[in-house]
């Protein structure tokens, strides 16, 4: 059976030419970048080396970057780091309805254990959220806002330099998950985004899973959420998954500027599953048709769910997703749809189709075949 792979949101194959960066790393310097002898100091160069390459494309201070386990930390430590850091000028925090779960429930437990007060920004019919509801939400005790480059569900893209412009200019501190957007969308410079931290991972770009990065914005010192060693200038303990870090910043290199995933090919190919889909009537597309992400497709079916869908679309070999990748098992309806103000019915039944580079013309002629076929047979049999 033709395996047909349309879940390049959730996780990326490891690219080639990025593994064969990574293999001395793990070969020949395998040294703990904080000994002091010479195979400690020789995989200790290695290390600066890459954070001085990725400064470089990023247009930052090497110091500025901290070198994280993926995502999920990197958010972690940007919203509890920053959260506890300013308590004292003030304990109001701000994010949106849509972020993912590694932001929200950050922000909710700081919220319901930590005595912080949240306030979550609504979004409109397409999952965006306006700037002038952050502007509104920000109080004289507004320490922290957090609001997605490009959400991992719906694809949708949020005015996150506009955004951060307000903050800025009111005194708040801005955090971006720019997870989706490396690889997807242009990145001249780290500054662009108009924030002082933004988080980065490498799997989602055909970089190595375990992986990813922190931009903090001088002279920021967020407290530090891991602790046993005075890792990345005493920011972030443990020691550095070097072979990890250096296939990260090749990853960074070579894909997302040109972004890897705004391929024509990709988008001629996501524009023919968007007019397949329309085919179905009772298929609702979620993702905006401009200012999303342009490998990204995400649809609810009504009368359907989504784990007769995915299982439908499984056994002809199509591996899509619900949404978050790392929501998988649950059976709650995706928080970003109901966020959007659509029926919990709907909600449940999301369908996220997400493209990359080695999708071919025949996988697309057959996922076009197949698709339409498989939602058809689940809404016979519902």
């Amino acid at each position: 059976m033709r395996t047909v792979y349309l879940d390049y949101n959730a996780t990326t194959p490891l690219d080639e030419g990025v593994w064969e960066t990574m293999v001395p790393h793990m070969r020949n310097h395998y040294g703990n970048p904080s000994s002091i002898h010479r195979v400690g100091r020789d995989a200790k160069a290695h290390l600066d080396d890459a954070r001085y390459d990725l400064s470089e494309l990023w247009q930052c201070k090497p110091s500025e970057i901290v070198f994280t386990s993926g995502g999920t930390e990197s958010n972690n430590l940007a919203i509890f780091g920053t959260a506890r850091l300013l308590k004292s000028k003030g304990r109001h925090l701000v994010c949106s309805a849509v972020e993912h779960h590694a932001v929200l429930h950050c922000f909710e437990y700081l919220s319901e254990k930590e005595g912080f007060d949240l306030t979550i920004l609504p979004v409109d019919g397409e999952g965006r959220v306006d700037p002038n509801s952050v502007e509104e939400a920000i109080r004289e005790d507004t320490q922290l806002v957090s609001v997605m480059a490009a959400n991992n569900e719906i694809g949708t893209i949020q005015p996150i330099a506009e955004i951060g412009a307000i903050c800025r200019e009111r005194g708040v501190l801005f955090h971006t998950d720019a997870v989706q957007w490396f690889g997807k969308e242009p990145v001249e410079s780290i500054h662009q985004f108009n924030a002082d931290l933004v988080s980065v991972c490498a799997h989602k770009l055909h970089g190595p899973k375990g992986s990813g990065a922190l931009f903090i914005r001088s002279p920021l010192l967020p407290d530090k959420i891991l602790f046993g060693g005075a890792h990345e200038n005493e920011r972030r303990a443990g020691t550095e998954n070097l072979a990890a870090i250096v296939g990260l910043v090749e990853a960074l290199k070579r894909f997302s500027n040109p972004p890897v995933f705004s391929q024509q090919t990709i988008r001629e190919a996501n524009q023919c599953l968007r007019e397949c889909l329309l085919t179905v009537p009772e298929v609702d597309i979620l993702t905006p048709q401009t200012g999303s992400l342009q490998n990204t497709l995400s649809f609810t079916v009504n009368g359907c769910d989504s784990i007769g869908l995915l299982a439908g679309l499984d056994l002809e070999g199509i591996c899509a997703s619900s949404g978050s990748a790392c929501s998988v098992g649950s059976l709650e309806p995706s928080h970003v749809v109901l966020a959007m103000g659509i029926s919990r019915d709907k909600a449940n039944a999301l369908v996220r189709l997400s493209l990359g580079k080695e999708n071919t013309q025949e996988d697309m002629i057959y996922a076009n075949e197949m698709i339409p076929r498989v939602l058809k047979r689940c809404l016979i049999v519902k």
